[in-house]
């Protein structure tokens, strides 16, 4: 009974194993009729997934020629890695009858590569074997006409980044040199010394020293680089006054010299002629981040390229980088070029030429380099933005050498925060505010220019609903009508005026002349507003803000632009940076006072200047008519606060059109309470455009 149970068991296991036998042959017999065509393409589609192994697994290697697995791979993956293959198709698949157990198969393909699309015809031959069908390999396969013999080149050729010019087309971002100071490993008698003279020779720490020298591709002999300092040839120091700043440099490379194994190479880095006077202007460039890699992708970059972070290197950033040539090529054994696969020839960045004044802009940063401030100067008829500085400032070459940590902690926690890009920001603008008011009341007929609004005295309350409140100003005068108010910058007049005016008309029109809206500049500028919420809302807040004070904070550069309008019929020019041949205004906001109106007040600010009593008197000039308006804001914590701080403003400009240089400069300092207020600003513009209007 046992024994006929057994029986079965062993008929069925034995079907089962035929069973297995008869798929295996079932399935090899389906590989063997497996088509050539077939079989190319899926090879041809290993190679995007760089799959190797089963790319090796389809070729024939009983073939004589056919290559071992590892050189194989290595060959193949070296290629297509390197050319980095992407989008590879077939076309035109067409296999030839079968000879000696050989079939030809004739196809076109294409793929994009590094160095742009690659496309050629080619043929490959399968071979008949008992597993089915096989690829004779052949280094053609690859490319045509490549042998095993040859090698497959990617050269790569950096684009130049294009320069920064100023509008006479002197350099204020190009090509520079300085000095990479690096160690010979083999060279380095005593490594724990030399690394501590570098840290302190190069602001750095001795373990970051030490994690850049020893680097694992390092070889006894190799240039390892540690840091980047200025260059400075004996030859920069001949004058009978050197600079101090060159004589440390100088010192510190004699130093780095002296140092075994330590040496001193020259590299080519971005470089700014005008360093900080206009280094919040122009900016900096670095080395792309993994960040910038994922923002910008599919835009050429790659580590090691550098990138614009700020100002103009980051506004212009696109034209500027220019676009990295690549060539694929073939060279035999000897090294000779054979064939080029593909090319993408580089294009060099654009140079920007600005409508900047150098000299202006120099002129500008050494009369306020030690004061918290800006200045924004323009041609009021052309709209060419003359110069644009923010003071105190830092050096853009610094970033670009490399700055040690502690300089960079100094600069993050000085309190004069030299980083911060004040010409970008916007300020309470004091009495430079009231041209604009005068304007606004003129325009909605809610202001006679002489109409006397009456002695107050020094101080004034519209009622006693205001409280203990009261509005102050610094004269008395008589009559109080427009043209005086402007002289003689009486609050009390423009808060009145601002009472006149009203809330709703007078935000009406300062969202008409550009406020809570984007200047249109190439630099991103705050935006002007009248209030911290969406309207004036108090009759003090509105009375305050007839004379710059209250909620109102207008960016400089939009002052300036509204400013123009006084000198062209009432329209305000858009201010731009990049320069153009044969300049003509372009209108930002049309009419924004009429004709008449823009005349009216540019006789008022003319008197600013011009008249004994103007509070601008001090830059009346003897050959020139100048035009401008001071301005003192105050800033407290409370109404009552009696320690606050005064921001000085002066904006002056030249009204005669055809007589000498036009330009129209507003200058805010922002601490000047204990210094002279507004006066001290119009001292030093007026030493600045004695220069600028002096000079042919």
């Amino acid at each position: 009974m046992k024994h006929s149970r057994m029986i079965p068991s062993l008929i069925l296991f034995m079907f089962i194993i035929g069973g297995v036998s008869i798929y295996a042959a079932v399935t090899l017999k389906e590989r063997t009729r497996e088509k050539p065509e077939d079989l190319l393409a899926e090879y041809m589609a290993h190679i995007e997934e760089q799959e190797y192994d089963a790319m090796y697994a389809m070729i024939h290697t009983e073939d004589p020629h056919a290559p071992e697995k590892k050189s194989y791979i290595e060959r193949n993956s070296k290629i297509y890695g390197g050319i980095e293959v992407k989008g590879l198709k077939l076309e035109d698949i067409t296999a030839g009858e079968k000879e000696s157990g050989r079939v030809s198969v004739s196809y076109r393909t294409s793929f994009d590569t590094i160095a742009g699309n690659v496309a050629f015809e080619n043929n490959a031959v399968f071979v008949e074997t008992e597993d089915g069908y096989r690829l004779s390999w052949q280094d053609s396969l690859i490319f045509p006409e490549l042998t095993g013999s040859d090698r497959v080149q990617v050269s790569e050729s950096q684009a130049e980044r294009g320069r920064i010019l100023d509008r006479d087309g002197q350099v204020l971002a190009g090509k520079g040199t300085a000095s990479s100071v690096g160690v010979i490993p083999g060279k380095l008698t005593e490594r724990e010394a030399a690394y501590g003279q570098l840290a302190e020779l190069l602001g750095l720490d001795a373990e970051t020293v030490r994690a850049r020298a020893e680097v694992g591709w390092a070889r006894e002999d190799s240039f390892v680089p540690i840091g980047t300092i200025p260059k400075v040839e004996e030859i920069d120091l001949l004058s009978l006054q050197p600079d101090e700043t060159l004589l440390r440099e100088y010192e510190r490379q004699e130093r780095l010299m002296e140092i075994p194994g330590v040496m001193l190479s020259d590299v080519g880095i971005r470089s700014y002629s005008l360093g900080p006077a206009a280094s919040h202007l122009i900016g900096y460039v670095q080395e792309v981040t993994a960040e910038d890699l994922e923002a910008h992708p599919g835009e050429g970059y790659s580590p090691g390229n550098m990138i614009g972070k700020s100002g103009v290197e980051g506004v212009f950033e696109k034209r500027l980088k220019g676009k990295d040539g690549c060539e694929i090529s073939i060279v035999d054994k000897n090294g000779d070029l054979k064939k080029v696969i593909a090319c993408i020839p580089k294009e060099d960045g654009e140079d920007i030429r600005l409508t900047i004044d150098r000299d202006l802009q120099v002129s500008l940063y050494e009369r306020f380099k030690e004061d918290r401030g800006c200045s924004v100067a323009m041609d009021p008829y052309t709209g060419e933005v003359l110069a644009l500085v923010s003071t105190p400032s830092y050096d853009n070459n610094d970033l670009i050498k490399g700055m040690s940590e502690e300089k960079w902690t100094a600069l993050n926690e000085d309190g004069r925060k030299p980083l911060y890009d004040r010409f970008r920001q916007v300020w309470c603008p004091g009495s430079t505010f009231k041209p604009v008011i005068a304007g606004i009341g003129l325009k909605t007929g809610l202001l006679d220019p002489d109409e006397d609004f009456g002695s107050e005295g020094l101080s004034w309350q519209k009622d006693p609903s205001w409280g203990s409140y009261q509005v102050t100003t610094l004269q008395d005068y008589s009559p109080a009508v427009l043209e005086n108010a402007l002289i003689y910058s009486d609050n009390i007049y423009f808060a009145k005026a601002a009472l006149k005016i009203g809330a709703d008309p007078l935000m009406e029109a300062l969202d008409a002349l550009g406020f809570g809206r984007e200047l249109p500049f190439e630099i991103g500028l705050w935006e002007s507003q009248y209030s911290n919420t969406d309207r004036i809302e108090t009759e003090i807040q509105l009375a305050d803000s007839g004379y710059g004070q209250g909620q109102i904070l207008v960016n400089p550069l939009h002052l300036a632009s509204i400013y123009t309008a006084f000198l062209n019929d009432g329209n305000m020019i858009q201010p731009y940076l990049q320069y153009r041949e044969n300049a003509r205004g372009q209108v930002w906001i049309q009419g924004a006072f009429t004709a008449d109106q823009a005349r009216e007040i540019l006789e008022g600010v003319k008197a600013v200047v011009n008249d004994p009593n103007g509070t601008g008197y001090a830059a009346h000039r003897e050959d020139l008519v100048l035009a401008g308006k001071t301005g003192t804001a105050e800033l407290k914590a409370t109404r009552e606060d009696t320690d606050g701080t005064e921001i000085g403003w002066f904006a002056v400009f030249t009204a005669e059109r055809d007589k000498g240089k036009q330009i129209l400069l507003i200058s805010m300092v922002e601490d000047v309470k204990n210094i002279g207020g507004s006066g001290y600003v119009v001292a030093k513009d007026r030493e600045v455009l004695d220069g600028y209007i002096n000079d042919p």
